[in-house]
């Protein structure tokens, strides 16, 4: 007597279910394992999608110039901090002697902590501490362009006398002025009185799912080192000519190692990027977090396995009368095999379908709780759940298969 797969399919199914406890805590380390590896997996692509989005304003032919590697907040390694600032001057030297340079705009990052205090901005009513304060030359917007909800970017006149004006992210204008109407209002930041001049739309993108650049007030560079002569957290950015990012690349290194005075044979002193190698990095990082998590999920996975050969040795022995039977009656031993291995598949496949929908609803209860994270879940974490399953079904489910299959019909008959 031949089994019908469909059939086989059927019983084990039928077997599962009979055993719903049992079976439920045997797939219990397959299910932590496939939602620990899919969640994280979800995460970080939304993540890298955020960081993606955030760095296509920017456009591809864009370098960065910065003392210090990471974001314009950080400190530095303490190697880093060894570094002599970024002056600048250098603007001036890389728009001159590159060729391969269309726009230079430099950059200001105001510490957070003023005086010995954390910085803030208010308004009669109203006053905020989530703010960032940034100082930037005129041209800024050639590099990073950007629309304005309302009003306009300062002009280069401005710039050059120092003005007090100011143009605020999306957020600091919501939080400052909630009824919408800004533009002309004078607020004060730190101390000093600015004339609010425009408000930039949203951003796009973002780093865990905010982009700093909507909490952000943007003042003149000039108004910036005026009034605060001891910062020294220089940024310049840069755009290179179209399709001419990677001579530009090498024509900023070239002119900076010069000015700085590198020796040939030492690194260089300072941070240049751009934003596909700042996208390569996170990936680098999102990957050894995605291997440290599968290692994690990997000890689940041994625990539902050891525990689904365990209850299918435990069913080969309950139903050692029943397989005697198939035997007398013609079953083969591929067919008994192809039975209990699809019991074992049939476990760690609900196992596995229970762990990608419990990581689909964390994904959503995240994208709920944090909107501005876009977290989604990829369609490969979902087959390499269903995939690695099954596989712990097949490895695990072989030794119970083939101990059924070499039992002997007319012992299995006889047992009780």
């Amino acid at each position: 007597m031949r089994i019908n797969p469909v059939e086989s399919v059927r019983m084990s199914l039928s077997s599962v279910w009979t055993n719903k406890f049992r079976s439920g805590l045997t797939i219990l380390g397959i299910v932590i394992g496939i939602t620990t590896v899919v969640t994280v997996s979800s995460l970080l692509t939304g993540l890298r999608k955020g960081i993606v989005t955030f760095f296509e304003e920017f456009g591809p032919d864009t370098i960065f110039v910065k003392r210090f590697g990471g974001d314009p907040s950080s400190q530095g390694s303490p190697k880093e901090r060894k570094r002599r600032p970024i002056p600048p001057e250098y603007s001036e030297y890389v728009k001159r002697f590159c060729p391969s340079v269309e726009v230079v705009a430099t950059a200001l990052w105001i510490p957070p902590v003023s005086r010995g205090k954390g910085m803030s901005a208010k308004v009669p009513g109203f006053e905020t501490e989530n703010i960032s304060l940034t100082g930037a030359s005129a041209n800024t917007r050639l590099v990073q362009p950007r629309n304005n909800s309302q009003g306009r970017f300062f002009t280069e006149e401005e710039a050059k006398r120092g003005a007090r004006v100011a143009v605020l992210g999306s957020l600091v204008a919501d939080a400052l002025f909630p009824t919408g109407k800004s533009l002309g209002q004078t607020m004060i930041v730190d101390g000093a009185e600015y004339t609010v001049i425009g408000v930039a739309e949203p951003a796009k993108g973002g780093f865990f799912g905010e982009n700093g650049i909507d909490r952000q007030i943007t003042i003149p560079i000039e108004t910036a080192r005026l009034r605060y002569p001891q910062a020294d957290n220089f940024l310049i950015n840069v755009r290179a000519l179209p399709n001419r990012r990677d001579e530009a690349f090498e024509e900023v290194r070239g002119i900076l190692r010069k000015l700085r005075r590198t020796p040939a044979a030492d690194e260089n002193d300072f941070d240049l990027t751009t934003p596909d190698q700042i996208i390569k990095q996170f990936d680098q990082i999102s990957s050894l977090i995605i291997l440290a998590s599968i290692a994690i999920s990997g000890l689940g996975l041994l625990v539902g396995g050891i525990g689904v050969m365990n209850i299918m040795l435990v069913s080969v022995t309950e139903r050692t009368r029943e397989i005697g039977v198939r035997k007398a009656l013609g079953a083969r031993k591929s067919d008994i095999v192809f039975q209990f291995l699809m019991e074992a598949i049939t476990l760690t496949g609900v196992g596995g379908a229970v762990g990608i929908v419990f990581a689909m609803l964390v994904t959503l209860v995240v994208a709920k709780l944090v909107p501005a994270l876009p977290s989604e879940t990829p369609l490969w974490a979902i087959l390499a759940g269903v995939g690695v399953s099954v596989a712990v079904g097949v490895f695990f489910g072989v030794w119970p298969a083939m101990k059924a299959a070499r039992l002997d019909p007319v012992e299995a008959l006889r047992y009780e």
